[in-house]
């Protein structure tokens, strides 16, 4: 089972680590094995989220998410989304970013490096606005109750993450950006070029986080629709379970489902852009995580389960915002690529061993339970 659901996985990591150990060497490997780890830690919940939407719909819709669905959020957010943010902030072709990429890597990192404090303000601000209304979502479980309990109240005020997320970028443009880092160790002011691209990362946010919130509750709608016809057929003498989520349903499920991908793999894509300029180190990264991610989704589907490890969601939600921060930061000063993927590395782990002794623990609970209960046993 294992094997039969992550064998392309397997065989796209294997090819993707080899190539870029020929290509680049060790520091290739290295990067592009972080840029792996971050996608499937960052996509983690988007994983369990798609395996509980994806477990309605028919066949035939599942489907098609698994396969035109894997190309778009592969080869379309992973691959030729990085392309372009380049093109766009370099102000050059997307052909011409790649050939040059290839032709002449240092004429490309000399206007990646140049562009960088656009990218940065772009991407910082939208992981900020994740990782921002993460922290101010009322929450089931609090991995860091302390922290995450009186944020959830104050998440009660109305558009108070936009307002956290303005005066951060503000905050930026008038100390960072004004000697933001260019080639050849060189300082100038980017204030204007932070605030715009800050400000465009910002409406980007509103705009996916909308479509997405339009989607869910057309899907809530169409779930309550669902209801209202198996009940009609129950009443009928029929089968319930042969009323499947098919056509219109099962459509904007799919169109749900693709924004979320997209949202997700966005950040991905904005947050690589913290650990290297590379556009094939990230192309090679991201596309390796995406494979295991659509693995993993279908892993969940066929065993009909979810993960019950709680705290991994906020871990990827902190890895998000941490990475926002170094986005700002790296404007200015440089951080090490490696230091940068390791933080959302470390930040995961401690998140899965905190789930893991919850669970441990309610386990251990649930023995002594059954011990009071039944004490001769």
């Amino acid at each position: 089972m294992l094997l039969k659901t992550f064998g392309w996985s397997f065989g796209v990591t294997a090819a993707g680590l080899a190539a870029a150990a020929y290509f680049w060497g060790w520091q290739g490997f290295a990067v592009v094995a972080i840029l792996s780890v971050l996608e499937i830690s960052l996509s983690f919940d988007n994983a369990v989220v798609n395996a509980g939407v994806l477990k309605k719909m028919n066949a035939f819709w599942q489907k098609i998410f698994l396969t035109i669905g894997i190309l778009i959020a592969v080869f379309g957010m992973r691959l030729v989304f990085p392309v372009v943010i380049v093109a766009i902030t370099a102000k050059v072709g997307p052909i011409e970013a790649v050939e040059l990429a290839m032709r002449d890597p240092d004429q490309y990192e000399m206007l990646v490096t140049d562009a960088h404090p656009a990218i940065a303000a772009f991407g910082g601000m939208f992981l900020l606005m994740i990782f921002l209304n993460f922290l101010f979502d009322e929450k089931e479980h609090h991995w860091l109750p302390w922290v995450e309990k009186p944020l959830s109240r104050l998440g009660k005020v109305d558009g108070l993450a936009v307002c956290i997320a303005l005066i951060v970028l503000l905050v930026t443009a008038a100390t960072i950006a004004t000697e933001a880092a260019q080639h050849g160790g060189t300082y100038v002011d980017k204030s204007a070029t932070v605030l715009l691209s800050g400000v465009a990362g910002l409406i980007t946010y509103l705009i996916v986080g909308g479509l997405s919130g339009y989607f869910e509750d057309k899907l809530e709608e169409d779930e309550e629709h669902d209801e209202e016809v198996k009940e009609q057929a129950r009443r009928e003498g029929k089968d319930p379970s042969m009323v499947g989520l098919a056509g219109k349903a099962a459509f904007f499920m799919f169109l749900y489902l693709e924004v979320l991908d997209a949202s997700f793999s966005f950040d991905g894509v904005i947050g690589a852009f913290a650990i290297t300029n590379h556009i094939f180190w990230m192309a090679l990264g991201l596309g390796i995580g995406a494979m295991y991610v659509r693995s993993l989704t279908v892993y969940l589907v066929r065993e009909g389960t979810l993960d019950d490890y709680v705290y991994l969601e906020h871990g990827a939600h902190y890895a998000i915002g941490a990475l926002a921060a170094l986005l700002l930061i790296t404007i200015k000063f440089h951080i090490s690529e490696v230091i940068t993927g390791l933080i959302g590395v470390a930040l995961i782990a401690a998140s899965f061993w905190s789930s893991v002794r919850r669970n441990r623990g309610l386990a251990a609970e649930g023995h002594a339970e059954e011990t009071k209960v039944s004490p001769g046993v």
